[in-house]
């Protein structure tokens, strides 16, 4: 009987909202959830894949980087996008790629799209979704094109086209509606920028460029910056201030410089 107390009952445990209501009487704030933002997109063509991504990092409210690189390379054939948290990103797919290029090497053949996504796979459940990435794996093996999605917790997809991050509904909607198998590569190149746009325009999380990689048997192209929808334009007057507009009621100059007397020791030998 003893015994029994240790092990939770079976059912829903709702002792965590006991120990919430005990926290928020004493005026401690409930942890949030980090909302992080992106749009990575990918489909099949007729000779391969195409993968999409915008290049918008944010912290928070703030944009951190307009410029990221969300394409990561796995191998010569093999691409990831990243959507999630960025470091817990970069470094899964760094790591993966490294396992899959000792798997090469030990096996002497050309690793293939469905071994990479189960090393992915395993790893993120082994963390049970404390690794906030998101992933979009897609390539070219011996077998043929492959397209993956790979969520946080361990679950995949494979699909003709996918879509994942904040603003992956609004680039959904234009997979849906122009989408069809055996695509040429100019017309899919030109469907995931337009998936990509829409997430740009319509997520907040997303933004910047559209960044794109086609990859076939024969060859990899990366796409790096492949639209440009938001260059910043030369404003049409020029709104400086005059000198003195601003007026201020006391000024303090500071010193940041520490001056110290150094004392030089003498490095003879003591023999007394």
């Amino acid at each position: 009987m003893a015994a029994a107390s240790v092990y939770s009952s079976p059912g829903f445990d709702f002792s965590n909202q006991t120990r919430n209501c005990f926290l928020t009487e004493r005026g401690i704030p409930l942890p949030k959830a980090t909302s992080t933002g992106t749009t990575i997109v990918g489909c099949l063509f007729k000779d391969g894949i195409v993968l999409g991504a915008d290049t918008r990092a944010t912290e928070g409210p703030i944009v951190a980087d307009k410029n990221c690189e969300k394409i990561h390379y796995i191998t010569e054939s093999i691409r990831c996008c990243g959507a999630g948290t960025a470091a817990d990103t970069e470094f899964t797919t760094a790591l993966i790629s490294s396992n899959m290029e000792l798997h090469a090497l030990s096996t002497g053949r050309k690793p293939r799209v469905v071994t990479a996504m189960t090393m992915l796979k395993q790893m993120l459940f082994q963390y049970q979704g404390h690794i906030g990435a998101a992933l979009v794996l897609g390539g070219v093996d011996a077998t043929g094109p492959h397209l993956f999605t790979i969520h946080p917790h361990g679950s995949t997809d494979k699909l003709p086209y996918v879509t994942m991050g904040s603003g992956s509904l609004a680039a959904m909607a234009v997979f849906e509606h122009g989408w069809r198998p055996n695509m040429e590569r100019q017309d899919a190149l030109n469907l995931v920028t337009l998936a990509i746009s829409a997430g740009i325009f319509n997520d907040l999380g997303s933004g910047s460029n559209v960044d794109a990689c086609v990859i076939t048997a024969s060859h990899t192209e990366m796409l790096r910056n492949y639209v440009k929808p938001n260059e910043r334009v030369q404003k049409e007057k020029s709104y400086g201030f005059r000198r003195g507009t601003t007026a201020w009621k006391s000024e303090d100059v500071r010193s940041l410089v520490v001056s110290e007397d150094v004392i030089h020791v003498s490095d003879a030998m003591d023999t007394t």
